[in-house]
């Protein structure tokens, strides 16, 4: 499950299991910054995919060919609606070909709700309450480190700095978060990323 975070980005919550192809498939979509979870909240939708390794490009030209690579086959994307607005999506994926079952999309519905319901509960909690995070892990707060160290350096805004450090991964062929880990722990110097 995504929340989609105050700058428009999606930022995962819980996957289960925790470790593994749903979370693999998610740090894809937010290096590649395309994919079924984003057009989810985008458009506030539902969105499915019987056949990622045959589905056409031109829907999510840099998502496809990576997913390709994992044994995803199909997927679906959630909404979670507060009124009309997506606060966050449920992603859900198969190793095989084909849509979910109606019994497989009532259970995927109904897990949404109750997740809808947690995340307005735990956006709502008080920040310095005794949990902090209300037991959340925090998924990506390397990268989130990183991006905020690069725009400082470099004197840009952090969503440009978010985007030169999703290119230079994607250039690179590079785990986001082995990229992060390298300019926190100064191995490469920001500069690396000046256009």
């Amino acid at each position: 499950m995504n929340a989609l975070t105050h700058d428009g980005q999606l930022e995962l919550m819980w996957a289960d299991p925790p470790e593994g192809l749903g979370p693999e498939l998610d740090t894809l979509q937010y290096t590649l910054g395309d994919g079924p979870t984003l057009q989810a909240a985008l458009e506030g939708r539902a969105v499915t995919e019987p056949h990622l390794t045959t589905a056409d490009t031109a829907r999510w030209p840099l998502f496809l060919p990576a997913a390709a690579r994992t044994p995803a086959r199909a997927t679906v994307a959630l909404p979670l609606l507060l009124g009309g607005a997506s606060i966050g999506v449920l992603t859900g994926y198969r190793t095989t070909p084909g849509l979910p079952t109606t019994r497989q999309l009532d259970a995927l519905n109904r897990l949404a709700a109750t997740l809808l319901l947690f995340l307005t509960t735990a956006l709502a909690a008080p920040v310095n309450g005794p949990t902090q995070n209300g037991g959340l892990r925090i998924y990506r707060a390397e990268i989130h480190q990183a991006t905020g160290y690069l725009a400082a350096e470099l004197g840009i805004p952090v969503g440009q700095a978010l985007l030169r450090l999703r290119a230079h991964a994607t250039a690179h062929d590079q785990p986001l978060a082995d990229l992060a880990h390298a300019f926190l722990m100064r191995s490469l110097p920001a500069d690396t990323l000046h256009q």
